[in-house]
């Protein structure tokens, strides 16, 4: 998300408004200070398929049983 000043959203809004469009979020700012945020109307951001590639990943183990003392622990049999 990107910090903008007023006037230069003054002087930009339409080509703002279309990068909004398109699911960007870009905060407004007087002085320094954050005053508006300006997102889509529907609320939805563009997804971009592939952006988190290699930084997130799923242990070979993911599905194993869990261990007795935390099942015990989910059921509240370990008071």
């Amino acid at each position: 998300m990107r910090s903008i000043n007023i006037h230069e959203a003054k002087t930009h809004l339409s080509r703002l408004a279309e990068e909004v469009a398109a699911g960007e979020e870009i905060i407004v700012a007087k002085a320094g200070k954050p005053k508006m945020k300006l997102v889509p109307i529907d609320g939805k951001k563009q997804i971009k398929f592939g952006a988190l590639k290699g930084k997130i990943y799923i242990s070979k183990d993911f599905d194993a049983p869990l261990p007795a003392e935390i099942l015990d622990a989910f059921e509240g049999r370990g008071r």
